[in-house]
């Protein structure tokens, strides 16, 4: 396993070499498949957000392999995930943008992984129970893209960003133990439903989206789909009644606003809905110029308690399949 210091003190060294040389970077693409593409879209938000020269997408591996970007080149890093490290979609998207030049980073729980032989620098992260929030992958990538900001460009709250790298995990602890009732309330209330509609904003939208297609489609066979907060009032609420279910992730920065529309909402019109707040949870800890970017990082610990309420509740574990790594697809 690697240290986020190490990794980062690595990458640096390596974006410097390629700078003196000639060959700045100027884009980032970030390149995964299902819960992996979930941990990237923080990062893409962060620089989408505060670059200013930065050409900055996220990708889903066979799209990328299929579309490849004709700027895909020697002035761009490609940041690839694949928890396994066995993905072939992952690992054909490595070789790609190996070959185009690019400047390839990999990160997998997988020490012998497959997408290693395709990359300039592979992290291997922690992963389980025990493992620290700021050593997974969402967290890893984060700071990663911090780094890349900072070489190019600068950032002018990097030393803030590093702090808050640092008390996530606090934050974290803190707010599972918080939730430990509360996550048995909600498997008991909605055990027996079909139908979720996840919604929340900014950097955290992307992990409304994962909870609906991983956590709830994939490890638990439910009907599920994602709806950002802002698109809510642009047709979604229209399927809004006593009897549909809601779960809102209620961010804590700039786009919070966005959430608090929507649960005002749902307390009018609705009456099954679960609000996951942020800023009750204690992220309001970190410092207000980067505590946007960490939502996401609080969210996907706490979510992991209530999909394992619920599965536990409806004797469905969480690693049941019925054709992944089962059937040929």
């Amino acid at each position: 396993m690697h240290s986020i210091a190490s990794i980062t003190k690595t990458l640096g060294e390596a974006l410097a070499a390629r700078a003196a040389d000639g060959r700045q970077i100027a884009e980032v693409f970030l390149v995964a498949c299902g819960g992996s593409l979930v941990d990237l879209y923080p990062a893409r938000f962060f620089l989408v957000s505060e670059s200013r020269r930065l050409r900055t997408d996220l990708y889903t591996s066979n799209e990328f392999v299929h579309a490849v970007p004709k700027v895909l080149g020697d002035q761009s890093i490609v940041i690839i995930c694949s928890h396994g490290g066995e993905t072939p979609e992952s690992v054909e998207a490595t070789r790609i943008a190996q070959a185009k030049g690019s400047l390839t980073v990999t990160l997998t729980h997988n020490e012998s992984s497959k997408i290693a032989a395709f990359s300039d620098h592979n992290v291997v992260y922690e992963w389980g129970d025990e493992s620290s929030v700021e050593n997974n992958p969402m967290a890893i990538t984060l700071s990663l893209c911090l780094e890349v900001l900072q070489q190019v460009e600068g950032y002018p709250y990097y030393n803030e960003f590093r702090s808050a790298l640092q008390q996530i995990d606090a934050v974290v602890a803190a707010a599972r133990n918080k939730l430990r009732e509360r996550v048995v309330t909600f498997a008991e209330r909605y055990q027996s439903e079909k139908m979720f509609y996840i919604l929340s904003s900014g950097a955290s939208y992307g992990h409304a989206y994962g909870f609906a297609i991983c956590s709830l489609m994939e490890m638990q066979r439910l009907d599920a789909s994602a709806i950002h907060s802002g698109e809510f009032f642009h047709g979604p609420f229209e399927v809004t009644d006593k009897q549909t279910n809601f779960i809102v992730l209620m961010n804590e920065g700039r786009t919070r606003p966005l959430d608090e529309r929507v649960v005002a909402f749902l307390e009018r019109y609705a009456e099954r809905y679960e609000v996951v707040d942020a800023r009750e949870l204690g992220i309001g800890v970190l410092a207000e110029s980067v505590v946007d970017y960490f939502n996401p990082v609080l969210f996907y610990s706490v979510l992991c308690d209530y999909r394992q309420a619920l599965a536990e509740i409806r004797d469905h574990p969480l690693e049941t399949r019925r054709y992944m790594g089962k059937v040929a697809y």
